[in-house]
């Protein structure tokens, strides 16, 4: 049996970090999805960037886009839920086996709005009326100014993915988010099957301490951190609060495992796959790390959601000095200034190659 198989049948998704519409045209997301049990898949400004950068392949479509007059961010939007609707309609066999568990793709909502709540649910609404798919996500960042975002997505019906979590408590903020937003669809009397997950990123724990903690410490951090927030996400299937909302028809807000692909040359390339297989989760992997999983991957006893050993682990990492909560919020805020940066650099390259375009035609 394949690695990526047996991990399927522990109960973990697997989904594909990529989409490029070379993926597509080619067939090989379709091969993904038959022959390495990839069940959906993520995407980012930083993933359309390298695509577009990358080759032709977006060139017409651009320089047709650019013709009609429409600027950079709106070619863009096109682009991407053009791509989108493809993979989409590729998962919905998926979709509608696993009754809207699996089967997704995610869009990000513009990074410049990671601390502007109120455009941040008016972008949601826009995306999902726009995507046309039931199976599309958009992606909310956990941030201060995104929980009430994602609270008010939910009960407005948008799947939400809830993206740049790094620690217990911004997981759990995002959680509880979700619930509220499911608990007000039951009290104003609307169905309570509203699809989300919550997205913790691992590796970017690991490449931040790296040359500050010891060797024996090292692509481990973000493991713990990880086992803690599986702790906290199995503590909340199991609550009287969630119980009575999936008696209702709700369906839990799936963890997810973000940013696992190491960045620890030295580490095996599937680290952070075999040792975060859990069930009832889900791993979104970059292509590179798929691939390596499904070559030599090797699966041992699932993550346990063992409380006294994720706290056990921590308190090495507190005693060498790392401030657990702060560099918690560092990452945060990290994360959504990489983000912003890459919408630029991608809204960027798309204004160079419309110009481009627009010149070639005259």
């Amino acid at each position: 049996m394949k690695p990526t198989q047996a991990l399927h049948d522990l109960g973990q998704s697997l989904w594909l970090d990529n989409i490029t519409r070379d993926l597509l045209d080619s067939g090989t997301l379709q091969r993904y999805i038959r022959e390495l049990s990839i069940t959906g898949l993520t995407s980012n400004p930083t993933i359309f960037d390298e695509a577009i950068a990358k080759g032709g392949t977006y060139a017409t479509a651009i320089a047709a886009l650019a013709s009609r007059g429409l600027k950079a961010e709106e070619i863009f939007m096109t682009l991407a839920l053009q791509d989108l609707r493809r993979a989409a309609d590729l998962f919905r066999p998926v979709f509608d086996a696993t009754r809207h568990v699996d089967g997704w793709v995610s869009m990000e909502v513009s990074p410049l709005l990671a601390s502007d709540t109120a455009g941040t649910v008016a972008a949601a609404d826009a995306i999902h009326g726009r995507a046309e798919r039931p199976n599309l996500f958009v992606k909310i960042p956990g941030t201060p100014e995104g929980v009430p975002a994602i609270e008010e997505a939910i009960f407005r019906g948008v799947p939400v993915n809830v993206t740049l979590l790094f620690s217990k408590d911004q997981y759990v903020a995002s959680q509880q988010a979700y619930v509220r937003g499911i608990e007000r669809r039951i009290a104003a009397g609307r169905s309570p099957d509203i699809g989300s997950v919550a997205s913790l990123f691992v590796s970017r724990w690991d490449r931040a301490i790296a040359d500050e903690v010891p060797a024996d410490l090292h692509n481990r951090l973000g493991l713990a951190v990880g086992q803690q927030c599986y702790v906290a996400y199995r503590e909340y299937l199991d609550s009287a609060r969630w119980r009575k909302l999936a008696q209702a028809g709700a369906r839990p807000q799936r963890l997810l495992w973000a940013s696992t692909g190491v960045k620890d040359p030295a580490a095996p390339q599937a680290l952070y796959v075999e040792a975060l297989a859990a069930p009832d989760t889900v791993n979104t992997m970059p292509e590179k790390t798929l691939l390596a999983f499904e070559q030599s991957g090797k699966l041992g006893a699932p993550l346990a959601p063992d409380a006294a050993a994720a706290e056990a682990e921590l308190a090495r990492f507190r005693k060498a000095g790392v401030d657990l909560d702060a560099l918690a919020q560092r990452l945060q805020v990290e994360g959504a200034a990489a983000f912003v940066k890459s919408w630029n650099a991608l809204l960027q390259r798309i204004a160079e190659k419309s110009g481009t375009a627009v010149a070639a035609a005259r």
